[in-house]
């Protein structure tokens, strides 16, 4: 891909929330949305996602549990599926994987096949293609949603979620949600990355998570 250029992303410009307050004010936001795309970028490579059984399985190193919980969320997904086909609400996901993959990075494309599986659409990027445009620092975890609320996801060093940065500068989100895009359009679909890259893959159990 051609080299992108990093739009920039000033705290200042921003309002910081704290997690109970990014998550209330993401919820709301997202259930106006009605005929709009959204787009969430996702560079981090570890996480310490909360809420997921299937996640608090590799964690214990129980991989093939992990993924026994992940398929029976089918139901739950399709019934999502659905109220975003009725308001007309499109989401993008773009994931940025370095290579070897963690376990974490392995245990989330197994979830967002399934998730493109009911509608999500979820692009692969490798970090080799954005490394010149992010220089000495990693591109942002960010949400654009509907293009008129940006969140710049915040996460402590070993992953833990500490909240967001709420941006709503038209010019803020309108560059970054040109940028997402324009690293979608240059991804991989999730189905043929899975395919090639990590379908064959044994269990991340012997490496440390």
């Amino acid at each position: 891909m051609s080299e992108p250029h990093v739009p920039v992303l000033l705290p200042e410009q921003g309002e910081r929330l704290v997690r109970e307050e990014y998550r209330a004010d993401f919820r709301e936001r997202s259930a106006a949305l009605r005929h709009v795309n959204s787009w969430k970028l996702e560079r981090r490579q570890h996480f310490e996602e909360q809420g997921s059984p299937s996640r608090d399985a590799l964690r214990r190193g129980e991989w093939e549990e992990s993924l026994r919980l992940m398929r029976e969320r089918g139901d739950s997904l399709a019934a999502a599926a659905r109220q975003e086909a009725a308001r007309g609400h499109v989401f993008h996901r773009v994931r940025v994987v370095e290579a070897p993959l963690t376990p974490y990075v392995q245990w989330e494309l197994h979830s967002l096949r399934q998730q493109a599986g009911f509608g999500t659409r979820v692009r692969v990027v490798s970090a080799e293609s954005v490394a010149a445009a992010e220089g000495p620092r990693p591109l942002p975890e960010v949400v654009i949603l509907g293009g008129r609320t940006l969140f710049n996801v915040l996460y402590s060093g070993t992953g833990h979620p500490q909240g967001a940065i709420r941006f709503t500068r038209p010019d803020v989100v309108a560059a970054w949600e040109h940028f997402v895009a324009s690293l979608y359009a240059s991804g991989e679909d999730i189905a043929s990355y899975f395919a090639r890259s990590v379908a064959h893959l044994p269990a991340p159990t012997s490496r440390t998570e």
